[in-house]
This record gives C-alpha cells, structure tokens and sequence, in this order.
C-alpha cells in the first residue's frame, strides 16, 4: 500500500469506530503522516495524508480530547516539536496543532501520568538528552513542556508501572550513554536510577512486558552495537536486576523489538527486528524469564527494519505484528512461507513508499506447513468436490510419475491419502471441470512431454475413469477451460511452451473433444487464464509469454475461435518411526525422520486407524533415527533425532496441539546411529542416548532445568564395533535405567548398568555368533518370568535371535529362529500381537519386502514366522506397534525406504 516519503513510524488503532483496525504511518521526507483505514480482512483503502512537522520520525495514537474518536501524535525530529491531530471520528483528522518539546525528539508515548482522566505525552529529546512531558487538557490541548534529564542521546521511551503504585514511569533508552534512565514517579517525576546496557550497547529501543509471571513489568532493550537483546527483570519497587543478555547474532544490529504471545502458549516472547541480517527474530518464552534460541524470518533483500509492533489486523482474534523498513522488500509471499506463528506483519518500505500487509492464516506455527504425500515433481494443483459430499479435494499433476493424485478432503482442512491415475508424459498442468453434463467433476491435464492433454471423467464418488488423451501443441505447459463457443459445453485451452502458441479443443458435452486449433502467442508461454476482457459476454484468453517479457491477450470470437493465450510433496527417505500421542486427544499419532530432506514428518491420527496427511519439521543432516518422550515435563510429547551425517542430535519441542517449534541441536559423537531416551540419574528429567556408528561409542546428554543437555558422557562399545542400534531397560533390576546397545561389527549385544547417576559400568558383551551381524534391538518378557529378555535382528543372516535374561544383567545362550531365506537386513519391534498375555515379535524385513511375525510360546520359545507381503521394492526399514483404531488389537506401522512411504497394517481379526 503506498504511503508518503520514507515511511518511519507505524501506529494501529480505529481511527472511524467501525471496529476494524485502521494504520497511521509517519512519512519522513515528506513531513505528514498518511492513515489507511482497514477493511477489517487484512486489506486497506487508500492512503489519506495529513501535514505533520519536519522529519516525523514516530507516531502513536490516543483519545486526546476525551469523545471516544482516536487521535494522533507525531514526534517531528526536524521542527524539534509535536503534532497533534483530533480524530473525527469517521477515519478524518483536523489538522495538526504543533507544541515545542526538546531537541531532535525521536520517540513518543502517551498514559495518563497524573491520573486525571486525560491522556499526557511523553517525548525522548535526543539532542538535548531529555524528556518533555506534556499534560493534557479534556478538550484536546495540552500545556506546555516540562523536560526531565536523562542519558545522552535518549532513542525510545516507554511508561509503566515499575512500582506500582498507581502512577505511571518512564523508562529511557540511551544510545550515548548506553544505559536506561528510570524515572519513578511518587506524585511528581524523580529521577531514580540507572541501569547500564553495556559498553558499546548503542541502545535502539526499549520495550516492557511481564517476561517471568510475577505482576511485575520487566525491560526489554535493542543493543545494536552489542549484536543483543538485554532483559532487566524487575523487583517490583522500581528496581531492576542487572541485565540479562540474550545473543541475536553476529553483526545482527537489533533496532526494534516488541513483547507479546506469539505461539498462542500464553506466555510473553520477544521479537525483534535484526538491521545487519535483515531479519526477525523471534525468541519464544518458557514462563520463567529464558527464552528458547532465536529463529530468523527473513524480511527481504536489503531492506534493514526499523521499528515493529502489533495488531489484529483481520479480526481473527490473532496478534499480527507490523514493521517498518527504510528500503524496499520482496512480494509478501517470501515472508507468508516463512512465518510459523499466528503473526501477520505490515512493512514500511521507505524506498518504495508503499505499506505492505501479510497476513496470517494460521495459528501455531510461521514455516511449518501441513504436507502431504503426492507423486514425484508435483507440477500442478486446484481443488473441487470430486465425490459430492460438499468437502473440497484436491488434484496434483506429478510431472515425473506420468499421472494425478487424487486427495479426498475430509471436511476439516485435512485430505485422505492420495490415489493416483495415469496421465500422459510428464503431467504438467491440472483443471477440474464437467466435460459431459453429469453433475460431476471431470479432470483435464496438460502432458509436456507427450504434446497433449488427458481427459479423465469422474465417477461422482472420488473416482475417475481412464484417460482419453487429446493432441495439442509442442510441450503444453498450462489448461484451462471455459465456454469459448456459448453452447453450455466446458471447451480446452492450453498454452504450448514449444511452439509458442495455444490450444483450443471444444468440448461436444458428452466428454470428448474436437481437434485443436492453434493461435501464435508470444515467445515461450508459460501460463494461461481466461476472462472476458472486453464486456461482450466471450471469454478471452491471456497468456504470459517467458522469453519475450510480456502477456499475449486473444479476444474471444463467441464461437470457438478467436483473433489472436498458466504446483506439492513429501518426505523423502523415510528412515525411522515412532508413534506418540502429540496433540493430547488420546490417539496414536507417528512421528517418521527423512533421511534425505532432513526432516520429520507428523502424522496425527484419527483414531480409527487413518492418519491426517503429514506435517514437516526440520532436522539435522540426515536424520537416522527418531524417539519421543516429554523432556520439559510440561505434560506434552518432544520429539529427539539423531542426524547420521551432522553428528549431532535435534530437540523439537512439542506444543502439545500436535505441531512443534523449531529444532535445538547437541552435538553427538561420529555418525549418530539411533537414539533414546530416559531418566538416567533420577532427576525426573528425561535424559538422551545415541548410538555413534563410527566413533564406536555412546553419547549421553543429560537434561537439566529448561531442557538444556550440557553433559555429554561417552561409553566405548569396543573398536570397530559401529554400534547400530539401542535400547534403555533395567536389565538387573535395581530400578535404575541401563543402556544395551547392538555392536554390528563385532558381533555382539552390549549391556551398560546404570549406577542411577550418569554413570555406567563398563560393557558386558554377548555374543550374536561370529555370523550373525545384528542391527536392530529390542526388549520384552518372553518366558513370563519378569526378567528382561532381549530379541535382535540381523542385517547378514536370515535369524531372529534371542537372549533370556536371569535378571541380574546377565544373559543365557543365544537362540535363533529362522526368517526365511534371502530376509537379511529387518528391524524388529515386540508385543503382545494375539492378546493371549504372551509376548511375540514382528520384522520388518527389507530385503524380501516382508512384514514377519514370531508368535511367542511364553517359555522363552517361538512358532514359526508368519510372513506377510508388503509392496514390491518397498524394502521396509524400520516399524512401531501400537492400538491405532483403538480396537484393543496391535497395529503396524512400518517405514518403507525403498518407496519413500510409510504403511499402516490394522489388525482385523
């Protein structure tokens, strides 16, 4: 939205009462203030502009005058006064009225410091290091200035109650000084204290906020030369405690920052506008006065932000925050990707002289979106209800696999797994329309590589026929359809990238289609989009051409011709799974890490053994193996990996509603292999295991207060033993944790007993038998004598092998059972499959793209397996049980690496 010269200042309030938040911006360089009422979606009319003094440089609104309309109040750097403009009340102002403040005033503020009823303003004087506080009078004026000594060269200032006492202070940001001036007032201003930011702090900005729950406003200050956000928590008489320092990077130069809930937990955090990186900050509260490691949304290419703050902008209940920049930033869709809370942001750009507004559409997350599996090179999507039950579905062209998936919606913004048919060579573009006159949604997509289109008519109830496939020109790129002829039959256009034309096929209204005929467009057509331009009730196409930098506009002739022409994925490499109950509505929910895009995915379940589509989540490099347990005892399941290829762990922390915040990591040993959890030294607090595969050893990180790991202890599993896989038991029942870990090339089990404080006895070993190579582990009571017995897979041999335990960490001879031939390689998981009280164990066996079952005998023996097919190439690689239907009966579900896929197996009968 354009406003005036060098926007600088951004102020929200309803300036016309129709309960719709409206924006005020001071204009710089063109010495007004521009007012932009809001349409109350998120949109705003334009710009009315308003004289103001020389170089406004902050603006903020309030009921001056007492009649219930907002007014304004403009710091004006150049003229070293104020402006005050009266609001009418129907989003106009009368013009200013101007009062002398101190030198080069930057910031401004209003409360009510004499509890009259009547608001007062407060200006930071940076040239001659005051304040001026103006008192106000019920009819809109105010006296004059009475000016307050400070620190040199004040930046911000803000009021509150630092001693509560019913009567409002000041806090001062000084940039020269590079301390905060304190001023409490106990019926007259006294200047109190001063509280040091640190040499070469620069001080930008100061904002307050309850930053701990205790009723007490704290500080927050914007350290530019210092790279840091400094936390003063306060005692509640007017005193503060030193400084709390939180990094915001190298040379990130923090300006601005504003306090508010950002992730709807209740809880304050701390955003903060970065001038070197160019960034936002955001830094997420605990509660308890810590705040979690920042995360950087990116504003734009060279546009340093000056100030922030926030408003709801849509009426959806949802703090939105709004930001000033001195130079121009990229489309809004750069930043809507990005953001991963309930945030909206409106920017300043001071180059461009324009407003922009991003809106947020969601609450809980900024960057992590909802996913969901489709085919390779997903190239095209649109929606439509394709089995008429009044819920939007979706249809995506992958490129790659020749065909569509079809995702049925289930009515609540989640979709079913998709279901894919055939289309022609490389499916670029996908539209949805009734090409046979049936009620019914059709398919039409555009094939790039075969030259022509795909007709697939639909069956009412999600399905589709066949394809019928229809010549066009060289490599379509993009479809749409429309009536080009009036005969209430949907016709074809598709814009050819090749041979740089178009096609039109005109539809006969029983689902087929006439051959095309061709009109030139320009150089390269990428995109395609029909209107009727021109008013006389025929569709016209316009085509954007990619080559020739321009748009090709075709006016429709009414009868079919015309005188002379417009993408979503998975996870990749699923490679470990866990099931947990994330977003507390007592159903199973899986958790899978992706080796190749460094990510988990989510997947909630609906409680009656389907699972919504997934949501991602960043990781490390190459996340191998992935566990859950509450590590911040806060009630809600956190997620830990373990990434092979960065050698370190990742902690996402959950929020409880099944989406979680960004990843914290800890470094590991070489080459993390799996990990767990568990409370190793009684504290309450869940600590972490991983399994390092080539430094022949395992690392423990043990939890402190505010999940902090700090501690890594290392236990040596022997040289060249690459440990693969772990478990955490107590295998000698002392009710202390102990760790056992599979050595795969030493061919053996390891067992470390705990001592209950971090500390472990060295290995005991058990042999697996020179030729058997294990790679998976697990636990159970396989002969009903309450010992720990432990089964492990093999990645050489087709074995299960078992180890009964006698309960004091030892173990007998190994027993092994037979997989079938050619089944090496598997994962393995144990319960209680056939609710006969017995323990029994199932495989997933990658080679031979087998789910196995061993069925136990409860004496410590098992029958023989019980093989079930998966698909072809799957080659399953790892598999969790659990009650996902709630039906009382043991679910699978299994990892597949061959297939990128995870498959769910319920339990019938």
């Amino acid at each position: 939205y354009s406003a005036g010269y060098g926007p600088q200042s951004i102020a929200v309030g309803d300036f016309n009462n129709d309960n719709r938040l409206d924006i005020v911006v001071a204009n710089w360089n063109s010495d007004d203030v521009s007012v932009l009422l809001g349409n109350g979606i998120g949109s705003f009319e334009n710009q009315t502009r308003y004289s103001a003094g020389s170089y406004p440089q902050s603006v903020v609104v309030g009921d001056f005058n007492n009649d219930s309309r907002l007014d304004i109040v403009a710091a004006n750097m150049g003229s070293s006064d104020v402006s005050v403009l009266l609001g009418n009340g129907n989003g106009s102002f009368e013009n200013q009225i101007r009062y002398a403040a101190g030198t080069y005033p930057l910031s401004v503020v209003v409360g009510d410091f004499n509890n009259d009823t009547r608001l007062d303003i407060v200006v930071s004087n940076s040239g001659s290091n005051d304040v001026s506080v103006f008192l106000g009078n019920e009819n809109g004026f105010f006296e004059n200035q009475i000016r307050y000594s400070v620190g040199s060269s004040p930046q911000s200032v803000v009021v509150g109650d630092f001693n509560n006492n019913t009567l409002l202070d000041i806090v001062v940001a000084n940039s020269g000084s590079n301390d905060v001036s304190i001023l409490l007032q106990y019926g007259a201003l006294t200047y109190k204290s001063a509280y040091a930011s640190g040499g070469g702090s620069s001080l930008q900005c100061v904002v307050i906020g309850d930053l701990n729950n205790d009723t007490n406003l704290d500080i927050v200050l914007a350290n530019y030369g210092t790279n840091n956000i400094g936390v003063l928590f306060a005692y509640g008489n007017g005193s503060f405690k030193n400084q709390m320092l939180l990094s915001a990077g190298a040379n990130s130069h923090p300006i601005s920052a504003a306090v508010g809930d950002f992730n709807g937990d209740l809880v304050v955090d701390i955003a903060l506008t970065v001038n070197g990186t160019k960034h936002v900050d955001m830094m997420l509260g605990n509660g308890k006065g810590k705040f979690a490691i920042q995360t950087s949304y990116k504003i734009g290419f060279d546009s340093p932000p000056l100030v922030m703050a926030s408003g709801d902008f849509n009426n959806d209940n949802r703090s939105e925050i709004r930001l000033n920049t001195s130079i121009s930033s990229p489309p809004a869709s750069n930043f809507r990707k990005r953001i991963i809370r309930t945030v909206s942001i409106v920017i300043a750009n001071g180059g461009s002289n324009h407003v922009d507004i991003f809106v947020a559409y969601n609450h809980g997350s900024f960057e992590n979106q909802t996913r969901y599996s489709a085919g390779s090179y997903a190239r095209s999507v649109v929606v439509g209800d394709f089995n008429n039950d009044t819920r939007l579905d979706i249809v995506i062209a992958n490129g790659n696999n020749n065909d569509v998936s079809v995702l049925l919606g289930n009515g609540n913004g989640s979709f079913e797994n998709q279901t894919r048919y055939s289309a022609g060579s490389y499916a670029q573009s996908v539209v949805v329309g009734d090409f046979n006159n049936d009620a019914r949604l059709d398919i039409v997509v555009a094939n790039y590589f075969s030259d022509d289109v795909s007709v697939l008519l639909g069956s009412g109830n999600g399905s589709f026929e066949n394809q019928t496939r229809y010549s066009a020109g060289s490599y379509p790129q993009s479809v749409v359809v429309g009536d080009f002829n009036n005969d209430a039959r949907l016709d074809i256009v598709v814009a050819n990238h090749y041979s740089n034309d178009v096609s039109v096929l005109l539809g006969n209204g029983n689902g087929s289609f006439e051959n095309q005929t061709r009109y030139s467009a320009g150089y390269r057509p990428l995109s395609v989009v029909v209107g009727d331009f021109n008013n006389d009730t025929r569709l016209d196409i316009v085509v954007a051409n990619w080559n020739s930098n321009d748009v090709s506009v075709l006016l429709g002739n009414g009868n079919g011709s015309f005188q002379n022409q417009t993408r979503y994925s998975a996870g990749y490499g699923p490679q470990s799974v866990v099931v947990g109950d994330f977003n507390n509505d007592t159903r199973l929910d899986i958790v899978v890490a992706n080796f190749v895009s460094d990510d988990v995915s989510v997947l909630l379940g609906n409680g009656n053994g389907s699972f919504e589509n997934q949501s991602r989540y960043s990781a490390g490099y190459g996340p191998r193996s992935v566990v859950a347990g509450d590590l911040n005892n806060d009630s809600r399941l956190d997620i830990v990996v373990a990434n092979f290829e960065s050698n370190d762990v990742s902690v996402l922390l959950g929020n409880g509603n099944g989406s979680f915040e960004n990843q914290t990591r800890y470094s590991a040993g070489s080459l993390p292999q799996s990990v767990v959890v568990g409370d190793f030294n009684n504290d309450t607090r869940l600590d972490i295991v991983v399994a390092n595969y080539y430094s022949n050893d395992v690392s423990v990180l043990v939890g402190y207060d505010d999940i902090v790991f700090v501690k890594q202890v290392i236990l040596v599993t022997g040289n060249d033993s690459r440990p693969q896989s772990l478990v955490i038991s107590d295998f000698n029942n002392d009710g202390l944790m102990d760790i056992g870990v599979v050595n795969s090339l030493t061919h053996n089990i390891g067992i470390f007993l705990g001592y209950g404080n971090i500390s472990f006895t060295n290995q005991v070993t058990y042999s697996t038998h020179p030729y058997l190579f294990p790679c998976s582990m697990a636990v159970g009571d396989f002969n009903n004598d309450t010992q720990v017995d432990i089964a492990f897979g093999t990645c050489d041999s087709d074995n299960v092998g078992i180890l009964l335990g006698y309960g004091n960490g030892s173990y007998r001879d190994l027993i092994a059972y037979s997989t079938g031939s050619n089944s090496s390689r598997y994962s393995l998981a144990v319960g209680d499959i056939n609710n006969d009280t017995i323990q029994d164990i199932v495989v997933a066996i990658h080679d031979t793209n087998y789910l196995g079952v061993l069925l136990g005998h409860g004496n410590g023996t098992f029958a023989s397996i019980i093989l079930f097919p998966l698909d072809y190439g799957s080659n399953p690689f790892s598999i969790v049980v659990g009650d996902f239907n709630n039906d009382r009966k043991l679910d699978f579900a299994v990892a597949n690496s061959g297939t990128d896929s995870l498959n769910i197996l319920l339990q019938t009968c």
